[in-house]
């Protein structure tokens, strides 16, 4: 009779006086034991483990629905939902971090002139980054610059709130604060979630606000600090050996195009420095340039025109003489720098001096 019960046992379907009866026989029947454990690693092999992470995109299906049904009162503005959603899955990512995971090696990789640089910290100093950067922009909300708070200062003395993302990150590494990986997340976690709260209470018409040290204006430098984010979220995921998926598709697009829009500025900064060619053509404002096509496929992809000659003329499809086809993700690790330009360069096809130097600004615009 219990061993009749035995293929009902390995698939959990008996009652629990079932289930009580068959394990107590297991414990004294050897030959019944042999076959309940051939029985159910059977049934593990027609059953795969699902995974127990939460699906990254469950957050923002749960707040969609919550907001179709009690719309919030001071909502995040658009321009500021990549940052919330990214410094949320980072979040995530930290919160079962072990000891020795946080002390775990982590390859920062980045653009500069011609070559690829590397540099070799911790998880915790990652964060610390992170932090570090992020306070530029909590300035510019008029919020307390968590560097000044720790009483952190930059070489010589100097203040760090005259530092670039750069001088911060050093003066924040030089302190002590980044040696154990808790006491860094839980102050970084805290300014995220003030950062969105700043943004959301913001005038609108301060969206365009400058913040000092990332020469963009505040919509634009909370799309540049999502993206950092998730790079160094990839970053931390790679050395600890767990994945972590792309941002969603409207999102990816917003990331996406910041940097397009940015890219006839750093081509034209190249040009100034010599790493790009003279332009072709000299024309006035909004007049028609030389264009690059980029597309950018996938999820959060599109087109845009990029113009060669001058940033402040117009790019078109007409004035097209190149053309550089990209995935979305791809087209993001160029820009993070984790990409080599040449390596970039297998889907372009037209004016070889101008695919390269697009793609070369498009990794320039990387950093630390």
């Amino acid at each position: 009779m219990l061993k009749s019960l035995l293929g009902a046992w390995a698939l959990s379907a008996c009652s629990t006086e079932e289930t009580q009866a068959v394990e107590a026989h297991l414990t004294d029947c050897a030959p019944c034991a042999g076959e309940a454990l051939r029985l159910r690693d059977a049934v593990a092999l027609l059953h795969p483990e699902d995974s127990l992470d939460l699906n990254p995109r469950l957050r923002g299906r749960v707040l969609e629905g919550a907001l179709d049904r009690r719309p919030a009162r001071i909502p995040i503005p658009a321009w500021a939902e990549p940052f919330d959603a990214e410094t949320a899955r980072l979040d995530a990512l930290l919160r079962d971090m072990a000891d020795d995971e946080w002390r775990a090696p982590v390859r920062l990789r980045w653009f500069e002139g011609y070559r690829m640089r590397v540099r070799t910290v911790t998880v915790a100093e990652v964060i610390g980054h992170l932090m570090a950067v992020d306070g530029l922009t909590a300035g510019a909300l008029g919020m307390v610059d968590p560097l000044v708070e720790a009483g952190i200062a930059g070489e010589e003395g100097r203040s760090v709130g005259r530092l670039g993302p750069l001088g911060r990150t050093e003066a924040y590494w030089r302190s002590s604060v980044t040696q154990g990986g808790p006491l860094v997340r839980g102050p970084w976690r805290e300014q995220t979630h003030a950062l969105v709260r700043g943004a959301s209470l913001v005038d609108r018409s301060l969206a365009g606000r400058p913040v000092q040290g990332l020469d963009l204006p505040l919509r634009d430098a909370f799309l540049d600090r999502a993206f950092e984010c998730w790079v160094h979220a990839c970053d931390i995921a790679e050395a600890v050996d767990y994945p972590h998926k792309p941002p969603e598709g409207g999102h990816l697009h917003q990331l996406v195009e910041l940097a397009a829009r940015m890219l006839p500025f750093v081509l034209a900064d190249r040009r100034r420095a010599g790493m790009a060619a003279p332009p072709k053509r000299f024309s006035a404002a909004g007049a028609p340039n030389r264009t690059l096509h980029l597309e950018v496929e996938g999820s959060g992809g599109g087109d845009w025109f990029i113009p060669l000659d001058s940033p402040d003329g117009s790019g078109s499809a007409d004035g097209a003489v190149a053309h550089v086809a990209l995935d979305g993700v791809e087209f993001c690790q160029l820009v993070a720098g984790h990409v080599s330009p040449l390596d970039a360069a297998a889907g372009a096809e037209g004016d070889p001096e101008a695919i390269r130097d697009v793609l070369f600004a498009t990794a320039s615009m990387s950093r630390l």
